[in-house]
């Protein structure tokens, strides 16, 4: 049993100065991709304002911004926000490299589906908040545009305003979809089991709808875009379970065949 933990008794002192140096490592990869970032901020602030250049539709509608360094600044919020998407798998690999070593080798195998779903699972949130939700609920903003009282009604957006609102619709939707890895963890954990999520179906429902009144803009449209797909990725974590208590059940049988079939 000891042979399968691959750990090294280093002293503690040898484990700070690995610790700082994969720290470092992770600083100096946020720093390039946000350098990267940076220079291609133009770019990628176009790709981000797709979305709301089609709901306004061809050669219509316009950002705005009110202060003289808001510009700069958004181009730097730009920045920072892909240089922690670009250099996630960096940082977790490092943190992989740290922990792995004190891990048996049962343990390395089922963590590691885990780490691979985590980007996964962020980028088909992402995705969906991009490509379906942001477009459906700025076409639902931009209807309110119009006359009232003999004004015309105008959506002038701000430059900084939009880039938090679309930051925040990317994060939501993206943190929101790590849901399962979240529940399949507490569940190789011993801290919650399958019966457990059954019965507390109906508590999640109304915690989904919570939630995305919380994470995303007070519209019905982009909360019920949230809480739809929360619902959904419980369900799919219930039986995602049940798979995997299927599998380990039928583990645990043949290591007690084999356990009765042993010399006396």
């Amino acid at each position: 049993m000891i042979d399968d933990i691959d750990d090294s008794k280093a002293p503690l002192l040898d484990h700070l100065i690995e610790l700082r140096g994969r720290l470092l490592k992770c600083v100096y990869a946020l720093i390039i991709c946000g350098a990267v970032c940076f220079y291609f901020s133009d770019k990628l602030f176009a790709f981000l304002i797709q979305p709301l250049r089609e709901a306004f539709g061809d050669g219509k509608g316009q950002l705005v911004y009110t202060k003289l360094y808001e510009a700069f600044f958004v181009q730097v919020k730009i920045a920072i926000f892909g240089a922690f998407c670009l250099s996630f798998p960096v940082i977790a690999n490092q943190l992989w490299a740290f922990v792995a070593p004190g891990l048996y080798a049962k343990e390395k195998k089922a963590l590691l589906p885990f780490i691979i779903a985590t980007p996964v699972l962020f980028t088909m949130g992402a995705a969906l908040a991009y490509y379906v939700v942001m477009p459906t609920a700025f076409h639902f903003f931009l209807t309110f545009q119009g006359n009232a009282g003999g004004l015309n009604v105008e959506a002038l957006p701000s430059a900084d305003a939009y880039l938090s609102l679309v930051m925040q619709f990317i994060l939501a939707f993206g943190i929101s979809f790590l849901m399962p890895v979240l529940l399949m963890l507490l569940n190789r954990a011993g801290f919650v089991s399958r019966a457990q999520l059954i019965g507390l179906r109906r508590y999640m429902i109304v915690a989904a709808f919570i939630a995305a009144a919380v994470l995303t803009p007070p519209d019905v449209v982009s909360q019920l875009m949230l809480a739809v797909p929360l619902i959904l990725l419980y369900e799919i974590t219930i039986i995602a379970i049940w798979f995997t208590d299927r599998r380990q059940a039928k583990q645990l049988a043949r290591e007690e065949r084999k356990a009765g079939a042993g010399p006396a």
